[in-house]
């Protein structure tokens, strides 16, 4: 019985160097590498995270955990964007912003109507500038809805969009919550007719502007 005992052990204890081997940063990022490949995502999106992690000193462990999770977010990103035309399918460069705008907040069914709707070749820079808006503060609709009216009014607005987004945050004279900029022209333009809609211009204010000098019981008294 005690021989017994100690032969399980001794085969528990052997097993230990195997385990710990599998457990190796270069082996976990093989495994990511594999996993990625059978799954039709692109190797070189997880070759580029190990190169900057190396680049920058950073230990292999480390790497190795930023590549799983790498590989998660692009797994995602390609599952969200599933939809995207046939005739315009998610390139590698796609599906890296997809994954950094995941990263960033975007909600994933966002980012798919975003795919399906921005043509192949600005799809990229759509997403990348719907993923700064998001980084800004705002909410996934409300960039989605910047984004796509900027589409409409070609690549340079939709290029020049987040920086426009942040100039009109810094004023603080932001679209309203949810409705975008659809239809408001770009942001030069914007605050030379008065405050926008969501605020009150100075003859709005409740108890101003009403009736102002024609009120019967006070005639002729300065506010």
């Amino acid at each position: 019985m005690i021989v017994r005992l100690f032969v399980v052990l001794w085969l528990a204890l052997a097993g230990f160097p195997a385990a710990a081997h599998a457990q190796d940063p270069q082996q976990r990022i093989e495994a990511a590498r594999r996993r990625a490949e059978s799954a039709g995502i692109p190797v070189a999106l997880l070759d580029s995270k190990v190169a900057e992690g190396r680049a920058k000193g950073v230990p292999l462990d480390r790497v190795a955990v930023a590549v799983e999770r790498r590989l998660g977010s692009l797994s995602r990103a390609r599952e969200a964007m599933a939809g995207a035309p046939r005739g315009a399918p998610v390139t590698s460069d796609d599906l890296s912003v997809g994954a950094d705008a995941l990263e960033a907040g975007v909600e994933p069914g966002v980012l798919g109507r975003l795919a399906a709707a921005a043509p192949g070749d600005h799809r990229a820079v759509a997403i990348a500038a719907l993923t700064q808006l998001v980084s800004q503060g705002e909410s996934s609709e409300q960039a989605l809805a910047r984004v796509t009216s900027a589409l409409r009014r070609g690549p340079d607005a939709l290029r020049r969009l987040p920086g426009e987004a942040a100039a009109e945050r810094s004023r603080g004279n932001g679209p309203p919550p949810g409705r975008g900029n659809q239809g408001q022209g770009n942001a030069r333009g914007r605050g030379q007719g008065g405050p926008p809609a969501a605020v009150p211009g100075p003859t709005d204010r409740p108890g101003r502007g009403r009736g102002r000098g024609n009120n019967p019981n006070k005639p002729g008294k300065p506010e």
